[in-house]
């Protein structure tokens, strides 16, 4: 029997999406898709830039189709397809729609380390005990044999986190080689003309500044970007993975999310150069661990959690949040805020679309959070914004982890600090017009007046969270309590 073609979607690039060398394959840039919400400039750059170069690739077995709408291509074809499992709610229902109307077979979900099915056993025989990441990942590690000797751990520990959390050291930057840069070309030109050209008519609208592109497109770059940061970055990546320094953007951090999530490269082959870097003595157990947890500790888990919890999950909004977000913050504008944290974290996702994960939850998120801002309009943001921002990374990140929308079910606490967190984990602080130690006044820390305006709101409802407990007592001491309200 003849080979389906297959049909990949814009975030299957990677030759594990395929099934030999020469099977034949359809891709659909739809332009309805970039019209719908005001994307990143250059995450719309990064995504059609990664789908033209693979077509280019794979040259006449791949049909590629221009249109307005998925449905407008696929109408036009009458061959068998078949699809991997797509990675949103929205793309799946598409999906088993087209089952319905077609010869497309649905197969799988690739490019992740643990199928839905291994979740979903290790979920159901939790028992109903939470499902815990630090328990997964470690059945992950012993499932795939990722820094064990035998049924042990390599160094008989499995977690480095506190080695890993030390505050950035008192220098400008951390003094590594600069990352792995691409080099645009002629794809890259036509793809900034088509944009221009969008915008120009009227029929799309873009968020943040356009820039020569930051991520791997291809195959061969996110290969090249990889090597880069297990030579460079790996080493230092544990010890400074929390901190964050003004004129060190991207610190020791591998810049491989947005690659990954383009199916550019596969999880597993990423932990196995870190964990070769490992072995041969080249990066600490610490730094390679902490890697290694990210992405089949954190991103599976994540990824897993987005289809366990169901699609309403994403609609969770458990401390009624409903404030709208400022034109500012919406807009990608820094200058809306005097903040130095958050002017350089939204200046970040300006001119990159990319921030790392601690600006991401412990300055924009945690803003949002004490802001009181609706949980549907943070997530939508982050999911516009960010190049690596996918429906099943956000919704899980966003509505569990960092706005505490979903009640407790992610994460056993809110994701909330004030000012000295951020003091200490940076060196924004002492260039800032505000004073992380003061809570009312013209120079009062927003993350610090922020911190207690939010649990003094919520008060009730955390009372009885023993992780809690400590902060919400903290408010009966506060003598300026009244007037620390009433310039809320």
């Amino acid at each position: 029997m003849a080979q389906r073609r297959r049909w990949l979607f814009g975030d299957q690039l990677g030759p594990h999406f395929l099934d030999g060398t020469r099977q034949k394959v359809l891709m659909i840039e739809s332009k309805r898709v970039f019209a719908r919400r005001r994307f990143h400039r250059q995450k719309a750059h990064l995504i059609l830039s990664a789908m033209r170069h693979r077509a280019d690739e794979l040259g006449r077995r791949c049909d590629y189709r221009r249109t307005d709408t998925f449905r407008e291509a696929l109408d036009r074809i009458d061959e068998p397809l078949d699809v991997c499992q797509p990675t949103s709610w929205a793309a799946l229902h598409f999906c088993d729609q087209l089952a319905t109307e077609r010869d497309l077979e649905r197969l799988p979900a690739r490019g992740f380390a643990t199928a839905r099915q291994d979740f979903a056993a290790w979920a159901d025989g939790r028992q109903g005990k939470r499902l815990l990441m630090e328990d997964f990942y470690r059945e992950a590690r012993a499932r795939l044999d990722v820094l064990m000797e035998g049924s042990e751990p390599v160094t008989g520990q499995w977690n480095y986190d506190h080695d890993n959390r030390e505050p950035p050291p008192r220098a400008d930057t951390l003094g590594l080689p600069e990352p792995y840069w691409p080099t645009e070309d002629a794809i890259d030109d036509e793809v900034r003309a088509d944009l221009d050209a969008w915008e120009a008519e009227g029929s799309v609208s873009f968020v943040g500044q356009d820039a020569p592109r930051t991520f791997a497109a291809t195959r061969r770059e996110a290969l090249a970007a990889l090597h880069d940061f297990v030579e460079h970055r790996l080493p230092t990546f544990g010890t400074y993975e929390d901190a964050m320094l003004r004129e060190d953007r991207w610190m020791s951090h591998s810049m491989l999310s947005a690659p990954l999530n383009l199916g550019l490269l596969d999880p597993l082959e990423v932990v196995r150069a870190a964990e070769d870097a490992y072995r041969e003595g080249h990066a600490p157990i610490a730094a390679v661990e902490g890697f290694v947890r990210q992405l089949i500790g954190w991103r599976d888990y994540i990824w897993n959690l987005y289809w366990w919890f169901g699609e309403d999950y994403r609609d969770r909004n458990k401390l009624n949040q409903r404030r709208q977000l400022p034109d500012w913050f919406a807009d990608l504008d820094p200058s809306g805020t005097d903040a130095a944290c958050l002017q350089n974290a939204v200046g970040s996702v300006a001119e990159t679309g990319w921030a790392h994960h601690i600006p991401r939850l412990m300055v924009l998120g945690n803003y949002a959070l004490q802001q009181g801002w609706k949980p549907q309009a943070v997530l939508d943001w982050f999911h516009r914004s960010f190049v690596d921002g996918y429906d099943w990374v956000m919704v899980p990140n966003v509505i569990g982890m960092s706005q505490h929308a979903d009640g407790g079910q992610l994460a056993t606490k809110p994701y909330l600090s004030g000012g000295s967190y951020i003091n200490k984990m940076s060196d924004f602080c002492g260039s800032c017009r505000y004073d992380p130690k003061k809570r009312v006044g013209e120079d009062a820390c927003p993350f610090t007046g922020g911190y207690w305006r939010f649990l003094h709101k919520h008060r009730e409802r955390f009372a009885g969270n023993h992780r809690m407990a400590q902060a919400i007592r903290g408010l009966d001491r506060l003598s300026d309590l009244d007037e620390l309200l009433a310039e809320g």
